[in-house]
C-alpha cells in the first residue's frame, strides 16, 4: 500500500475505536460523509469489508478485527515516538557538543553553563578543546566557538563575550637577562613560548596590529604547548615570552609576577562568538545553551 494511504488506516482505527462514524469524524476533524468515503475507498483497495454498518452501530468484520489488532498498536507507538521527539524541543534534555579553545571554555563556557547544568540535570554537555578551525557539521558538533572575524558567513553567529586583546608577557627574571622588545621584529631575538595548533599541526604565528600596520611573526623558543594555561605558566616560570589573552595576565602584571610589552601592537579585536548552522527546529536544550551564553554588556 502506498504511504499516502496511511491516513486511511488512521481513519479506520478511529472508527473502530469509537464504534461510530459520527464520533470518529469529530475526533479527526472531518465531516462524516468524508470519513465514510475514506473507509469505502480503503475497503475497495483492499478488496474486503472491514466494517459492518447498521443505522445504530458500527462493528468490525473478521478481516477488520485482524487489521485493527495488527496495526492499532503500531500507530499508537508511532504517535508516542513523535511526542517523545517533540519533548526534545519543548523540554531541556539531550546532549550538546561544543568545540572551543581552552581560554573560551575556562572563562566563558564553564562559568555560565555550570549553573545551567545544575538546574537542568537532563542536559548533557560535551566540550572538546581544539584551537583548529573545526568543521562542526562534519565533526557533528552542535556549537563551535571562534573569534568573531573567523566565522564562515553561512553560519549563524552569536556574540558571547566582549572585545578582546592579546598580551605579550614575560617574567621580571627573564627581562633581567633580556632587553624588552620594542617592535614585533625584535621577537626573533627572544625565547618565545609557541602554541601548536592541534588540528593543523603547525605553530601559531603571533599577530600584531598597531592601528596602522598588521604583521605576523613566527617565533622560536624552548617550549611549545597546545593550551593557553601552560603557555602562561611557562612565562611565569621564566622560560620566555608568552602571547596570551590579556584578561588572564592582568592580575599577574598587577602583582609584579609578569611584565607586559608591545602593548601598542595589541589592538582590540572582536571577541568570542558561538556559531552553528541554521536550525529551524532546535531542541529546547540547544536554545537554552545559546541563550545562556549570549553576551550582554550590561551583565
Amino acid at each position: 500500500m502506498a504511504r499516502e494511504n496511511y491516513s486511511d488506516i488512521i481513519a479506520f482505527i478511529a472508527v473502530a475505536r469509537e464504534s461510530s462514524f459520527t464520533r470518529a469524524a469529530a475526533k479527526l476533524g472531518v465531516s462524516q460523509s468524508a470519513l465514510s468515503h475514506t473507509i469505502r475507498a480503503l475497503e475497495t483497495r483492499l478488496g474486503v469489508r472491514l466494517l459492518m454498518r447498521t443505522t445504530r452501530s458500527v462493528s468490525l468484520t473478521e478481516a477488520g478485527k485482524t487489521l485493527f489488532d495488527d496495526v492499532a498498536d503500531m500507530f499508537t507507538a508511532i504517535d508516542s515516538s513523535i511526542a517523545s521527539v517533540s519533548d526534545w524541543r519543548e523540554n531541556p534534555t539531550g546532549t550538546i557538543r561544543i568545540t572551543a579553545n581552552d581560554h573560551a571554555a575556562d572563562t566563558l563556557l564553564w562559568p555560565r553553563l555550570a549553573p545551567l547544568l545544575a538546574r537542568y540535570p537532563d542536559i548533557k554537555l560535551e566540550i572538546n578543546i581544539d584551537y583548529g578551525l573545526t568543521n562542526i557539521v562534519e565533526q557533528r558538533f552542535d556549537i563551535g566557538v571562534r573569534i568573531g572575524d573567523q566565522i564562515a558567513k553561512d553560519m549563524i553567529a552569536v556574540k558571547i563575550g566582549p572585545d578582546m586583546s592579546m598580551a605579550v608577557v614575560g617574567s621580571p627574571g627573564y627581562f633581567a637577562k633580556h632587553p624588552q622588545p620594542e617592535a614585533p621584529a625584535d621577537l626573533v631575538n627572544h625565547q618565545c613560548i609557541n602554541l601548536r595548533l592541534q588540528s593543523h599541526g603547525g605553530l601559531y604565528a603571533w599577530e600584531f596590529d598597531n592601528g596602522d600596520t598588521q604583521v605576523n611573526v613566527h617565533v622560536e623558543g624552548q617550549l611549545t604547548f597546545n593550551t593557553t594555561n601552560q603557555m602562561l605558566q611557562g612565562a611565569l616560570d621564566g622560560f620566555g615570552l608568552a602571547y596570551v589573552p590579556d584578561d588572564i595576565v592582568k592580575e599577574h602584571v598587577a602583582q609584579g609576577r609578569l611584565v607586559r610589552v608591545l602593548t601598542d601592537w595589541c589592538e582590540p579585536f572582536p571577541g568570542y562568538h558561538i556559531y552553528y548552522p541554521n536550525r529551524r527546529q532546535s531542541s529546547a536544550a540547544f536554545n537554552l545553551v545559546v541563550d545562556t551564553l549570549r553576551y550582554s554588556a550590561n551583565v
